[in-house]
């Protein structure tokens, strides 16, 4: 019995911001998928726009499985994950040992296309699933503060600082031209068909 795919399934039954008072409770498998859209944004941007030799589909893929680890590790918040650097070393070796029990729990013959998107941890990809994973913490950030929810003011800020000090053209491009209609409401959002 292989459990890997179903292990992937219940990322929906891990939740993130758990420090937090929410307005709405967001999951990893959530998270993950709009990190994948943006992920694939942000490398089509960089490969289409500025001409950098990148995948988008690998990126985006392998932005789906980003946090795959925490299924067994849970969603350690940003404050105490980064806020002391042996805590931050400790915490990424169990990251690295979740994922290779994930990988162990596939057929021998898939491990290999499997193992790349569960260890994008280096290059471009891997930078670009980071910025990315801000992306989307920031957008939480604004969802939540427009619901009435002054909890991820402070959040909001130091993303917006984090992304703002970006010095990937693709980001920019991104907050400049996309990340601006996060802040409006469905009203406010052009739907009409012509």
């Amino acid at each position: 019995m292989n459990s890997f795919f179903a292990l992937i399934s219940r990322m929906r039954y891990i939740g993130r911001w758990g420090l937090m008072r929410n307005s709405y409770q967001e999951n990893i498998q959530e998270h993950s998928h709009m990190v994948a859209v943006l992920a694939h944004a942000l490398a089509t941007i960089k490969r289409d726009i500025f001409g950098g030799d990148i995948d988008p589909n690998f990126v985006g893929i392998a932005a789906l499985y980003h946090d795959a680890p925490e299924i067994f590790t849970g969603d350690l918040p940003t404050p105490i994950k980064y806020n002391n650097s042996d805590i931050m070393l400790a915490y990424k070796q169990v990251e690295h040992t979740a994922a290779k029990k994930l990988l162990d729990m596939l057929p021998e013959e898939l491990q290999p296309s499997y193992e790349p998107l569960l260890s994008a941890q280096q290059g471009d990809a891997h930078t670009i699933i980071k910025c990315a994973d801000k992306l989307s913490a920031y957008i939480k950030c604004v969802e939540e503060r427009k619901a009435g929810n002054n909890e991820f003011i402070q959040a909001e800020k130091q993303l917006l600082d984090t992304l703002n000090n970006y010095t990937n053209p693709e980001v920019k491009y991104f907050i400049e031209n996309f990340l601006p209609a996060f802040g409006v409401t469905l009203d406010e959002l052009d739907l009409s068909i012509k």
